[in-house]
């Protein structure tokens, strides 16, 4: 591990090999000449280490493909203005630049950074919806001093086409969605730690963030609100420990930091803390790159660094820890279950979907429901048009007595029936059903717990994420047809509400009324061919439907 640290070290001070290049000079190239061509094209010299180095050696390009000088010695706080704008994709007249061009230096943090400030994330080629839209909530916010690290060559030269700054990991790593808790899972966790460690020598502040999390406000100028913090950490935290925008109270956080969002500052016991962490991954491959953080940390809990930041120290005594507040730094849970920037007036700065179920699928629902994710268009004219349905639900099933087991499955079994009724009728006219919002009386977990977690601030009933009820993951994956019938497609609660949605599709309703065949005035017909959304009234259920 030390060879590897000193490699780190020596790619951001190594000098340009001129002697090799002089040996590729035609004997009459004049000398000024020559130096000129090394500064440009020259490659730093550095040793290798496998399990990260090729994403640590060569020099950058810009976004033109034209190399940049490698003689930068210190942070550069002006990027290049050859550097091309985030989503201006390059000529697809011109030729992919070759893949060791796309090494991580310090030369491209430096092209990239601003303020002193990186702001990466990395992932692998399932992950590309996620990714684009990590950069385009960060790039409507106006920040564009960020990275995104490729861990297979399929996801680089997709992000390369679409003009986002990219580097290679080189990690090799699956193009398929990993799952968490498999191997390749932990492997990309401690991938991470490595960059970390890769980052941190060359002197720029890192937001280090996981790509299912989307910035809702620019947290830069949060973060330079604690300068004398080595780390700012997310947390797991689920009962608030603040109603405003303060750091978290660290005495009250029991539960764990979340390594999906934080913000390393390149101080000596910042640096002390990552080289230990790696240390302690590779040294033993069970280890949860978060469990590992959280046990390195809590190793020592205090004292305050002073009255009023909400800093204290941790790990080894020196490093200065933060918590960022639970309420608008965001899991899953404080955000979709509880709601807490909504009960504290607050604008949240991130969310991130922890505490979900359904895998990948869960976690991009989820972040539809939010109208955070961005789709391609085609994603809102789906064809066949759209199928949605007002619920009927009662006061007595949201409201009377005790929210417990009971009354919360007599709420659900209710719902589902109106929705079970809803996809066989979409199934009938080829239509995709836009799901109804669900209440639930009582919170999902994976441990046991009382129905709503003690001290937090869950209101019951509460509006609940579709995968407390039903297996998104299941409902959205492609089966076969002659086991599980004709597939039927389906939109989050929100989707008649998103802004993306066309404004023909918005104003092509058609309203639906039910009524029991052989009645006066009732006269059925299948011709469903006109495109748009059905409405179905607000009182129908699956005895007037059927």
């Amino acid at each position: 591990m030390r060879g590897w640290r000193n490699a780190v070290q020596e790619t951001a001070a190594s000098k340009p090999l001129f002697l090799t290049i002089y040996a590729t000079v035609i004997l009459g190239t004049v000398v000024s000449s020559f130096y000129v061509f090394s500064a440009i094209y020259s490659p730093t010299a550095s040793p290798t280490r496998s399990i990260s180095s090729s994403w640590l050696l060569a020099p950058p390009l810009s976004q033109n493909g034209v190399s940049l000088s490698s003689n930068i010695s210190q942070p550069s706080q002006h990027r290049s203005n050859k550097l091309r704008p985030i989503w201006e994709a390059p000529s697809r007249t011109s030729k992919m630049p070759r893949l060791k061009s796309f090494r991580l230096t310090k030369e491209l943090v430096a092209q990239r950074a601003k303020d002193n400030v990186i702001i990466v994330t990395f992932g692998n080629f399932a992950f590309m919806d996620f990714i684009l839209t990590w950069v385009k909530h960060l790039t409507d916010l106006g920040v564009s001093n960020l990275l995104v690290g490729a861990m297979d060559t399929k996801l680089l030269k997709a992000l390369y086409w679409k003009g986002i700054p990219v580097f290679d990991m080189g990690s090799h790593i699956s193009t398929d969605d990993v799952g968490w808790g498999s191997p390749i899972f932990h492997k990309m966790g401690r991938q991470k730690v490595l960059l970390i460690n890769a980052i941190l020598p060359f002197g720029f502040e890192l937001l280090m963030c996981d790509t299912d999390m989307v910035w809702l406000k620019n947290p830069l100028p949060y973060l330079a609100r604690y300068p004398d913090a080595d780390i700012l950490t997310s947390s797991d935290q689920v009962v608030p420990t603040v109603v405003d925008d303060r750091l978290a109270d660290w005495k009250q956080v029991g539960a764990a930091y979340n390594i999906g969002i934080f913000h390393w500052r390149p101080t000596p016991p910042a640096k002390k803390l990552a080289k230990e962490w790696i240390d302690m991954l590779l040294a033993d491959d069970r280890i949860w790159d978060q469990n590992g953080f959280n046990e390195l940390v809590r190793r020592q809990t205090g004292p305050a660094f002073d009255d009023e930041s909400g800093i204290f120290y941790s790990y080894d005594g020196n490093l200065k820890l933060g918590i960022l507040p639970e309420s608008i730094f965001c899991s899953g849970h404080t955000y979709f279950v509880q709601a807490l920037h909504q009960q504290f007036r607050l604008q949240p700065y991130a969310l991130h979907t922890t505490f979900q179920y359904a895998g990948t699928e869960g976690k991009r629902h989820r972040l539809r429901e939010a109208m955070v994710f961005f789709d391609p268009p085609e994603y809102y004219d789906a064809p066949g048009g759209f199928l949605s349905f007002r619920p009927s639900i009662s006061k007595s099933l949201l409201l009377d007595g005790e929210h417990n087991l009971e009354s919360h499955f007599s709420l659900i079994n209710y719902q589902m029936r109106q929705i079970r009724s809803a996809l066989a009728i979409a199934s009938v006219l080829n239509r995709t059903l836009v799901m109804p919002p669900l209440w639930c009386r009582l919170d999902r977990l994976w441990f046991p717990h009382p129905g709503a977690l003690l001290g937090s601030m869950t209101r019951q009933p509460f509006l609940c994420p579709l995968d407390h009820v039903f297996e998104v993951n299941v409902m959205l994956r492609d089966l076969p047809a002659e086991e599980f019938g004709p597939a039927i497609n389906i939109r989050e609660y929100s989707f008649l509400n998103n802004p993306f949605l066309p404004q023909r599709v918005r104003e092509s309703w058609l309203d639906v009324q039910l009524c029991q065949e052989g009645t006066e005035d009732c006269h059925a017909s299948s011709n469903t061919s006109q495109p748009g959304l059905l409405r179905f009234p607000k009182r129908s259920s699956e005895e007037t439907v059927w």
